[in-house]
């Protein structure tokens, strides 16, 4: 047995109980002591996973990257075509309710800047955003910033 080999089983006690898990992971079935043992090559009860503290406790890591990752996705695995849709229709809906306020918020701060300049106080509003370019900037981006020409002033001549 060379060092590498040596190395590797004192680091991982059962790299094939690795490779099921990581399996089951990218698959994204669930995982449990049964279904590992019922992919293992050499565990054939779940059991000899349950009473050995090592595979006990990678089990339970691989269990809570599994529960994180699905809350990440944010759903529970397996779910029937069916349920996926209406998932994925209720966020097309909730995205559809998001992009319709912030084109009324949008619409709202064009108009509150332009009732502000008409009233002379732009140069206030202009002055209080100097210190945040970046939200000036986001504001920009998001259009709610309105868009004037300028046209040059005429000059004055003195009488």
């Amino acid at each position: 047995m060379d060092n590498d080999t040596l190395e590797r089983q004192v680091s991982e006690p059962d790299p094939e109980m690795r490779q099921v898990l990581d399996d089951l992971l990218a698959r994204d079935e669930d995982i449990t002591a049964r279904a590992v043992a019922r992919l293992h090559p050499r565990i054939n009860a779940a059991s000899s996973i349950t009473r050995s503290i090592e595979r006990s406790r990678m089990l339970a890591q691989y269990q809570e990257r599994q529960a994180e990752f699905r809350r990440w996705r944010g759903r529970p695995g397996k779910l029937s075509s069916v349920a996926a849709a209406s998932a994925l229709a209720d966020r097309d809906v909730r995205i559809a309710e998001l992009e319709s306020q912030v084109a009324l918020l949008t619409a709202s701060h064009v108009a509150m800047i332009r009732a502000v300049g008409e009233l002379g106080g732009f140069s206030k509003w202009a002055q209080f955003y100097e210190s945040y370019s970046g939200s000036r900037d986001r504001l920009a981006q998001l259009g709610a910033l309105p868009e004037a020409t300028v046209d040059s002033l005429p000059q004055h001549r003195p009488k």
